[in-house]
């Protein structure tokens, strides 16, 4: 399965949960917020794999198991999308799931390298 195809297939729940959870006390935020992901699911489909966001995942460990897994600061990135304003696109939700895999990465890298210190 393409990489693209994996992130969209990851973000659609998370959309689909958001609707399921309308709330008359929420302005709408649940809607905008499924909204931004069934946008941003549209959008990762037109990329190609090779795209530089992509790769920054694949490089970040995001696909090693067969799926899309951006580790639990990316879900959090996730489920809170647009929630409380819309006002970053899917562009910028790639990004920063490139960068919150970066980071566990680093921190992964981290944890080892202090691991086998003497």
């Amino acid at each position: 399965m393409h990489r693209t195809l994996m992130i969209a297939e990851y973000l659609r729940p998370y959309a689909q949960w958001r609707i399921a959870r309308p709330d008359r006390t929420d302005d709408c935020r649940n809607a905008r917020a499924a909204i931004g992901l069934i946008d941003a699911a549209a959008y990762v489909t037109q990329l190609d794999d090779c795209d530089r966001v992509i790769v920054r995942m694949a490089v970040a460990g995001c696909f090693a198991k067969g799926r899309f897994d951006p580790g639990p600061e990316g879900e959090a990135l996730v489920r809170d999308w647009h929630y409380e304003e819309a006002v970053d696109g899917p562009a910028d939700l790639l990004e920063g799931l490139a960068a919150c895999a970066e980071r566990a990465c680093a921190d992964r890298a981290d944890r080892l390298a202090a691991l086998s210190l003497p």
